[in-house]
Parts: C-alpha cells; structure tokens; sequence
C-alpha cells in the first residue's frame, strides 16, 4: 500500500503582483478563487483577469476548500505521489498533490478537502486529502 511521500518537496512558486493576494490567503489557511463578475462563473488561478471575457471585472473570494477528483494519477516513483485535478465545489478544477492517504485508494469523484502544505521556501501551498 503505497502512501504519499511527505517529505517530496514542492516548488516555491515565483510570486507576482497578481499572485500576491492567493499567496497571502494560502499563508492564513484560506483558498482563494477568482470569479468573473460580468458571467459569475467562478476560476482558478486566481488573477486580475477573466479568463472567461478578458475583463478586469473579477473578484477574488474564499472557496470552501471542499471538492471531488476529477482525475487521478499516482507517480510509482521513489517516492509514490498522487497527481489529480480536484473540481471544487465552486466549479473551477485545480491541479493539485494529493496527501495523507493510500495511493491505491484514491478514485475519480473521491471526496476530497483542502490542506496547506509548504514549499521549498515554506510558502504554503494547497493540497488535499480525502474528505
């Protein structure tokens, strides 16, 4: 039963004036979304434009940090990590690690939550685990 190597270090991200507002909500345990205020549809990455109109009519909120994987892939490397894109519950999917569960248990539609882990530069960064 293969589980997610904890110690596998995840890339610092390269911070930017329209990274700075997700980065700093991920430092207080918070994930946060863009929506584009002119359709409501919500998206991920957060950033200062709709990917949806090109408007700069977007908001950045809080997302409940609940969802489903949308697809799995779990890296038999040393050592063994899981890969997934996560739909969250507010629509947008994102590409994320999987953490804190058993590789082979993990399935398309799997409950999951988030979790925040640091990088190589300790910003934190989400994750999620089975729910």
């Amino acid at each position: 039963m293969p589980t997610p190597a904890e110690d596998r270090p995840m890339m610092a991200p390269a911070p930017d004036p329209d990274s700075a507002p997700f980065l700093q909500a991920a430092r207080e345990g918070r994930l946060l979304i863009g929506r584009c205020l002119d359709t409501g549809r919500a998206f991920f990455y957060p950033r200062a434009i709709s990917p949806f109109t090109l408007s700069s009519n977007v908001a950045m909120e809080a997302a409940s940090g609940r969802g489903t994987i949308y697809s799995v892939t779990v890296m038999r490397t040393r050592p063994a990590y899981a890969v997934a894109y996560v739909e969250l519950e507010e629509g947008p999917r994102i590409f994320t690690n999987i953490v804190d569960c058993d590789l082979d248990a993990l399935r398309i539609g799997q409950a999951v939550r988030v979790l925040f882990r640091p990088a190589e530069d300790g910003q934190p960064l989400p994750v999620f685990t089975p729910a």
